[in-house]
């Protein structure tokens, strides 16, 4: 039998019982070793070995070809091993070692976080603060593109609109012309007085003037009380400048605005003191320089003197004499004081603009049984922001003159011009405790003759007034939502609340300037909004408009329709459709036909008011809204901030985005500069009062015109630029946002490309703006232009760059056109004359 015999069955598991294991001898002489042989101590028999002793082999193992008999043998002797557990074989650190040497290293990563954070804040903030000069970075693509020299001709360098070749923009595959071309024409003489200078002509007497197209009948109003002293006519001269670039944005021609005419110094400011002394009462500002032809300002209308002048007085007299014009004036808004024993027959020392006289409410009630069926004309006030610690100067007060001149006066009153001037300290000046103080700071901080204009505002009384407001501190704590930055729009639902007088308002700055007649701009901005339908109003809103890239306005509204409806391939979307991608399917947007609400009922305010759609978008034949006044005007597109890196596109308070609900539907333009409804400013005021709803200035009146279905037009007025920008690319950098529009996306032009847009005439830090207006003005611009570049001609210079200008052309002439931002125009003024000045005698002796 070949094997290893079994242990018996009757084997008892006690340990203390043994028996001898039995040797069983193999038939083969060849020793085996099974591959699983151990030499371990800790056998399964507990100390039995189970090596062989026989005499022919020396110490081998049983195997499976041992005999079948078996001869038990003596056990080995069995020594004492111990069963307890074994001894490691290093030292264990006791544990209360261990927990100080975890708390110990805890604490120094906790250390070493802190100290990274505290190190990264304070080189943020030293950035920030600019004692550290931050990584240069790349310039932008556009800094490679050359300047453009013609906008700088002037007067003795003009030629008719229809024969002028401008300098830019090109046609596709046209060749650059040479710029010396532009000077040495055909009427072109070396000497700088013997160049022909034309005649210049009276505005109201041009022939697509708002004068001449759509004249008006009313009372003429005049600057004095005796109904004697005209206001100069502005003056301007037929043509261009030879090589005068075309607008790259916007149109002269889709306005009905003038653009075969432009205007110089003097015969824009001239009306309003600008050129003549003081003791004259002028400005005197605007003596020296180049001068030529500048008297004719005055040959119908002699200078004004404007030492005395009263604006609140001169607008008022103006209204009261063409009220029957208008719609009769509603009543001021009461102030719940309780009451006053003497109502009705107290008098007030301190006057203010809105104070009516009893005289002034008969004339607006008392017409005519024609003129009570005629429709009644709306009025509208330009407010202009200001502060109380503004520095005016000589230049703010001729264009505030303008403004007033223009719009009040030549219109017959249609216009009031207000200013809303913020107090910065009303701790240092109790304005709200005291009359007297009120009219105090008028007087320390105002012109004398803006005195009567002034409404005051501060902070803490738009913090009394909307009480309850969430506030983000989205620009951190010292940017409260009430401040002037993040709150500047509640003084301005304010100030329509208290002036129930008018239906429209428009917020100007101090900072704006128009190159022509102001009457002439609104006046068309306002009709052509009022014929623009509402079909795809907000996907126009969304785009600038460039003629030489989009061709007519025609062909801009389909292309507009069509990237709305179809979506265009952008950065944002490229990968769409893709598998593994987040976004499937149509890349179009839904039409917005109505009000845009918030997706949480509960963030509705007052809907039942809202207009809605006549019918619907499809079957709409772009009728709906032609002839509607529009509630809502801007300008600068109104973009979409939902996705852009703008700043600020998430400062908007008071709505429930939890619970899905996400961000409410939105719209914002750059520049606060517009025209509002009184529907919608008092909307806007009782919405933040009542529902807490607020957003950032630039973007609260779009979201409530979009979220109420209001009527809101981006007028796509005429901007020029610095450079030679190709066509096709501004287009594209402009409108690089969602589906062709300017917002919508993270490639939005809106945010960290904003950089895109200082080379424009119109943006809030366009640096091409104040440099043209300044050198308009005949003054020095990083040591360009001035009254020896005006006079003379210095042939060294070849004309192929700004400062390579030969210059001799005498007053720049600028065509129609807004600048945004003018600030700090510091003119050379004569010293004022001091009449009480003693003169002493000479000493006979000396």
């Amino acid at each position: 039998m070949m094997g290893v015999l079994p242990w018996s069955s009757a084997r008892s598991r006690d340990r203390r019982q043994s028996r001898l294991p039995l040797y069983e001898k193999t038939n083969t002489p060849m020793k085996e070793r099974n591959s699983n042989d151990s030499y371990d101590d800790d056998s399964d028999y507990d100390g039995y070995s189970e090596a062989s002793s026989s005499p022919g082999t020396s110490n081998s193992r049983m195997t499976s070809a041992s005999t079948s008999t078996a001869t038990p043998i003596l056990s080995r002797k069995k020594f004492a091993v111990s069963r307890g557990p074994r001894q490691p074989l290093t030292y264990r650190l006791p544990n209360k070692v261990i927990r100080y040497l975890c708390f110990g290293l805890t604490s120094f990563i906790l250390l070493m976080i802190l100290t990274l954070i505290r190190a990264s804040h304070n080189e943020n903030r030293a950035i920030a603060e600019g004692r550290i000069d931050r990584p240069s970075s790349a310039p932008p693509a556009w800094e490679s593109f050359p300047f453009l020299t013609r906008y700088y001709g002037g007067i003795r360098n003009l030629i008719p609109f229809s024969q002028n070749k401008p300098e830019y923009p090109l046609a596709k595959g046209e060749q650059p012309v040479d710029k010396m071309s532009y000077v040495n024409n055909s009427n072109w003489e070396p000497d700088v007085q013997g160049r022909r200078l034309p005649a210049s002509k009276e505005y109201n007497r041009y022939p697509s003037s708002v004068f001449q197209n759509a004249p008006e009948e009313f009372q003429e109003c005049f600057l004095d009380k005796a109904n004697k002293v005209h206001v100069p006519p502005i003056r301007y001269y037929e043509g261009r400048p030879n090589g005068f670039p075309e607008p790259i944005l916007g149109s002269y021609e889709l306005l009905g605005l003038p653009e075969d005419i432009c205007f110089e110094r003097y015969g824009r400011y001239a009306p309003y003191g600008f050129g003549y002394s003081v003791r004259s009462g002028g400005l005197g500002t605007g003596e020296l320089g180049e001068k030529e032809g500048f008297e004719s300002t005055w040959e119908k209308v002699p200078q004004v003197d404007w030492k005395d002048m009263d604006w609140a007085d001169t607008q008022r007299r103006c209204y009261q004499a063409n009220a029957g014009r208008y719609k009769k004036v509603a009543p001021k808004q009461p102030n719940p004081n309780g009451f006053y024993v003497n109502d009705g027959t107290a008098a007030t020392d301190l006057r203010t603009r809105d104070a009516a006289s009893p005289e002034s409410l008969k004339a607006s009630t008392a017409t005519s049984e024609g003129e009570a069926a005629s429709k009644k004309l709306p009025r509208t006030a330009i407010v202009i922001r200001c502060w109380d610690e503004y520095s005016w100067k000589e230049e703010d007060i001729m264009n505030i003159r303008s403004l007033i001149s223009e719009l009040v006066l030549a219109s017959g009153g249609r216009y009031d011009v207000h200013l809303l001037v913020q107090v910065k300290n009303d701790a240092a000046h109790p304005i709200w405790a005291d009359a007297d103080a009120y009219q105090r700071r008028i007087e320390e901080t105002i012109p004398a003759e803006f005195r009567g204009l002034v409404t005051f505002w501060t902070e803490t009384q738009m913090l009394s007034l909307y009480q309850g407001i969430f506030d983000l501190f989205a620009r951190g704590p010292d940017l409260p939502v009430h401040g002037v930055y993040r709150g500047l729009q509640m003084a301005m639902q304010y100030f329509a609340y208290q002036h129930p007088e008018y239906d429209y308002y428009w917020q100007w700055e101090m900072d704006i300037r128009y190159i022509g007649h102001y009457y002439d701009l609104l006046t068309k901005i306002e009709n052509w909004s009022k014929g623009q339908p509402r079909k795809g109003i907000w996907e126009r809103n969304a785009r600038f408009y460039l003629p030489s890239v989009h061709g007519t306005w025609e062909d801009f509204k389909q292309m507009a329709r069509v990237q709305s409806e179809m979506g265009t391939t952008g950065a944002d979307n490229i990968w769409d459709g893709l598998p593994g991608a987040d976004k499937q399917g149509n890349r179009g947007e839904k039409p917005i036909w109505g009000p845009e609400r918030p997706k949480d009922p509960k963030d509705w305010f007052e809907p039942d008011n809202d207009p809605m759609p006549e019918t619907t978008y499809e079957k709409d034949k772009y009728v709906w809204g032609v002839g509607e006044e529009a509630d809502y005007i801007t300008f600068n597109p109104m973009f979409d901030p939902e996705g852009t890196t703008w700043g600020l596109s998430d400062d908007i308070t008071g709505y429930n985005t939890a619970d899905g609900n996400g961000m409410p539907p939105r719209r914002a333009q750059i520049i606060t500069a517009s025209r509002m409804s009184r529907r919608l400013l008092m909307k806007m005021h009782r919405e933040t009062a009542f529902l807490k709803h607020h957003a950032f200035p630039e973007m609260w009146p779009g979201t409530v015109a979009l979220q109420h279905g209001y009527k809101a037009i981006f007028v796509p007025h005429p901007l020029y630029v610095d450079r030679e920008w190709p066509g096709e690319i501004f287009a594209r950098t402009l409108n690089n946002g969602r589906n062709g529009a300017t917002g919508g996306s993270r490639t939005s032009v809106f945010g960290q490309r904003e950089h895109n847009l200082v080379g424009l005439t119109w943006f809030y830090n366009s640096g091409f703006a104040p440099n043209l207006y300044k050198r308009w003005l005949g003054l020095k611009v990083n040591n360009d232009g001035g009254e020896e570049f005006e006079l003379t001609v210095d042939e060294s210079k070849n004309g192929t760059s700004v400062n390579e200008m030969r210059g001799g052309e005498g007053r720049m002439c600028l065509p129609p056109m807004l600048l945004h931002p003018v600030k700090d125009v510091a003119l050379p003024v004569e010293a004022i004359p001091d009449d009480a000045m003693e003169v002493p005698e000479s000493d006979p002796g000396a």
